[in-house]
């Protein structure tokens, strides 16, 4: 068996470059425009549609609630 001698810039199978960088710089881009859409909408379903009041107890109640 004859063992075949590849020069070592010849046997690499690729080098980083620009485009690699370009690509991840714009995967990361999409994930955090992805991640802010998440948190608004997040926040757009956690507030309430409709105001529910709760009574409140009269200022005599109050009073005698918090003396004792």
């Amino acid at each position: 068996m004859v063992t075949k001698i590849i020069p070592e810039d010849k046997a690499r199978q690729g080098h980083w470059g620009w485009h690699a960088l370009r690509i991840l710089i714009a995967g990361l881009l999409l994930a955090f425009i992805a991640w802010g859409a998440v948190e608004i909408y997040g926040e757009l379903i956690k507030s309430p549609t409709t105001q529910q009041s709760v009574p409140s107890a009269p200022a005599a109640e109050q009073k005698s609630t918090q003396g004792s």
